[in-house]
């Protein structure tokens, strides 16, 4: 489990169809081998690890579901390590499980903010609510506003000194994953559909 406070943006290394290589430090401290990274929201295991390095493997899974396979050599990746049980949870529960990818449609400046305008998939727009919380590559952040096909959200300076939405271009996939509450939400109410609870 992850909190959406991204730790470090690391550089990519090396990429095939089954294995990603990144350059770290700071998560690379208390490393070790089986250890869950979230890399760009994507939630991935160490396989292998060096004081400047780590490598883990991509299932044709992640690669079909998150937008990593659109990653290159030098590409900008945010990371964190796995929460710890002692951690101030500053962001919101993130599982590294990603539901879909979406699409940069724009940007704007909005003081010292930058407006974010994503194209979300049809699916997954009941569970953006605004002031919500939804992942964009593993960073946890609050919806501003939600509209038929997208939503925006302001990105303040330090987020984007400390992610890797600075690099981020219109047209550009990102990983999203809406907020885990949500889908139990909906999974109860659908489950006392099925079975025609009528208690309330």
């Amino acid at each position: 489990m992850f909190t959406g406070i991204v730790e470090e943006v690391g550089s990519v290394a090396k990429i095939s169809d089954n294995a990603l290589t990144v350059r770290a430090s700071k998560i690379i401290e208390d490393m070790k081998l089986g250890d869950s990274i979230a890399v760009n929201g994507t939630c991935l295991t160490s396989v292998n690890f060096s004081s400047t390095e780590f490598s883990v493997d991509l299932s044709p899974e992640t690669m079909r579901r998150t937008s990593l396979g659109q990653l290159s050599e030098g590409s900008s990746v945010n990371l964190e390590r796995a929460l710890l049980a002692s951690d101030r949870m500053g962001g919101h529960i993130v599982q590294g499980h990603v539901d879909a990818t979406g699409r940069v449609m724009s940007t704007k400046v909005d003081g010292g903010s930058i407006i974010f305008r994503i194209r979300v998939p049809k699916r997954l727009n009941p569970y953006i609510v605004e002031k919500g919380f939804i992942s964009v590559d593993g960073i946890s952040l609050t919806v501003v506003k939600r509209g038929a096909s997208s939503f925006t959200l302001a990105v303040i300076p330090y987020t984007l000194k400390n992610t890797n939405l600075a690099s981020v271009s219109i047209g550009d996939r990102v990983n999203l994953e809406a907020d885990i509450l949500a889908k139990y939400v909906e999974s109860l109410l659908d489950r006392k559909t099925d079975t025609g609870d009528k208690t309330s």
